[in-house]
């Protein structure tokens, strides 16, 4: 078997079931990033811009659509990083690569923050500050990614593809017969 033959095989054996577990992990990163997010927004502009002059620049206006945008960014953050996070973990139990998939995420998100939001040099510590934030962003979603994981309410990616792949077509997204790789 070839591996182009390979791959769309693992491919449409990915069944409904997993897919909707992936959701549930997007679901719970979601809500994660946006409790993350709304904390460290208070932390910042009621304790920490106030109290150190060179973090004044952390302190977010108190516009509504601003502070809705940025949320609704780290929830898709926080989407996007509950399913990835299921796809890169599978039934690994390597904590360098729990790790390592938190702290893609956090450098991304941060740096990007960091791009847009800050060109000179003096802005040091607020880039700190905002890129701790994404880390902690990250780092909580996995806590509970991996808690939701262990306690079963969500299930590697992997167990329900193996589980059903003897199921019938009609519960698969794929057309073909499904094969054990």
């Amino acid at each position: 078997m070839k591996q182009d033959d390979l791959t769309e095989t693992a491919i449409a054996t990915i069944n409904f079931a997993e897919r909707l577990e992936s959701v549930k992990a997007g679901l719970l990163g979601a809500v994660t990033g946006s409790l993350v997010f709304g904390a460290a927004m208070l932390t910042n502009r009621w304790l920490l811009a106030p109290g150190f002059k060179p973090l004044a620049s952390l302190q977010m206006d108190v516009d509504t659509l601003a502070v809705l945008i940025s949320g609704a960014i780290a929830a898709l953050s926080g989407f996007l990083f509950g399913v990835a996070y299921r796809y890169i973990i599978r039934q690994d139990q390597n904590p360098h690569l729990k790790a390592g998939a938190v702290l893609a995420f956090g450098l991304v998100r941060g740096l990007a923050i960091a791009d847009g939001k800050f060109r000179e040099p003096s802005a040091l510590l607020p880039l700190i500050v905002l890129g701790t934030e994404s880390m902690l962003l990250f780092a909580g979603a996995r806590v509970l990614l991996d808690w939701a994981l262990l306690g079963g309410w969500i299930k590697p990616f992997g167990v329900l593809t193996a589980e059903t792949s003897d199921a019938p077509a009609s519960l698969s997204f794929s057309s073909s017969p499904s094969t054990k790789i």
